[in-house]
């Protein structure tokens, strides 16, 4: 079965011109025409132009989709898985500040109402809030309790990095990295071990700009922090690589710093609804730790062993990881399982 250009993009919810787009760059080409030369497109096209779609709303470029498609296996089955979990936080978003709503509403019926400074504060925190966790969430995340002497410790923690950034000290000076280090065993904490609540609070600092008023915690803030723990663990590495070796992961240690979250949210999710290391989407999730990993190691077998003997000696390198026991046993079946599929078979 194949269907018309226009009627795909009425269907897909976009334009022609889209699709067009997608051809001239050679995303998403039509496998036939017709004698009239309107582009004809099949079954595993519009699988195609799902992966697509999908992609972009994850956040991805074109150049990004593009790249992923040309240079990366994709596996549609864990694309939906996803877009799966994106729609079900949305919804788990969406029922929860309705409660909110519907619980603000009664108190205003009743005529109970505390003090206005205190309504507004808090209205302003629990909204943000229920806008990325469900009310269980919410019981288990320490952020987002009122705890003063929690809030002050973080008040403490936020001042002393401004005065860093503000005294010009570089992210590598110890006491720099002295705070990074409790700055991340904080946030691992106050996270409750949970990556996927580590990444949410990512994203609501992001999107939410009274967090930060809240806080204090601004993206300058952040950049130092991260840096200055990296350099924590630089300074580690430094001692197991050569020269050489430590001048390209240094060079490249932050380029895809910023998806280690998402990944390791998603393999503490594979391991707690126990999928199995050998699936499909086991092996996904193997391809993509084993991707992230070589951007930093490198791809020499030998270099990369180095980086296992340090992360199997250093507990430090452990840390602001979220990486638990039992995910690590996962994750060292499932690569394992990807590096024997990879192996030639013997004559």
């Amino acid at each position: 079965m194949l269907i018309q250009v226009g009627e795909l993009a009425k269907r897909a919810g976009i334009t022609v011109r889209t699709l067009h787009h997608y051809e001239s760059l050679g995303l998403l080409l039509p496998s036939a025409r017709t004698a009239a030369g309107y582009r004809l497109y099949n079954v595993d096209d519009v699988r195609r132009l799902h992966t697509i779609q999908a992609l972009i709303q994850m956040g991805l470029s074109l150049s990004d989709v593009r790249d992923t498609l040309e240079n990366h296996p994709v596996s549609l089955n864990d694309i939906i898985g996803r877009q799966i979990a994106m729609l079900d936080e949305k919804l788990a978003r969406i029922a929860t500040l309705r409660d909110r709503l519907t619980a603000l509403q009664h108190e205003l019926q009743s005529g109970r109402q505390p003090d206005l400074c205190e309504w507004l504060i808090t209205l302003e925190l629990m909204t943000m809030y229920d806008r990325w966790f469900t009310k269980e969430e919410l019981k288990d995340l320490p952020f987002a309790q009122q705890d003063e002497a929690r809030e002050q410790e973080w008040a403490q923690m936020v001042a002393q990095a401004k005065t860093f950034i503000d005294n010009k000290t570089p992210p590598a000076d110890p006491q720099a990295q002295a705070l990074a280090i409790r700055w991340m065993e904080t946030l691992e904490r106050d996270t409750a071990g949970k990556p996927d609540f580590l990444t949410r609070l990512n994203q609501m600092h992001a999107s939410e700009p009274q967090l930060a008023n809240k806080t204090g915690i601004t993206p300058q803030v952040l950049d130092f922090i991260t840096h200055a723990f990296a350099e924590s663990k630089l300074a580690i590495y430094a001692r197991y690589l050569s020269a050489e070796e430590f001048a390209f992961t240094r060079a490249h240690y932050f380029d895809r710093m910023m998806e280690w979250p998402a990944l390791v949210a998603r393999l503490h999710q594979a391991y707690h609804d126990s999928v199995a290391p050998q699936s499909e989407q086991g092996q996904a999730l193997a391809r993509h730790w084993l991707e992230l990993f070589s951007s930093f190691a490198g791809d020499n077998p030998a270099t990369q062993q180095k980086f296992r003997d340090a992360m199997s000696k250093e507990p430090h390198l452990a840390k602001g990881t979220w990486m638990t026991p039992p995910v690590l046993g996962w994750l060292s079946q499932a690569v394992g399982a990807l590096m024997q599929a990879q192996r030639p078979a013997s004559a």
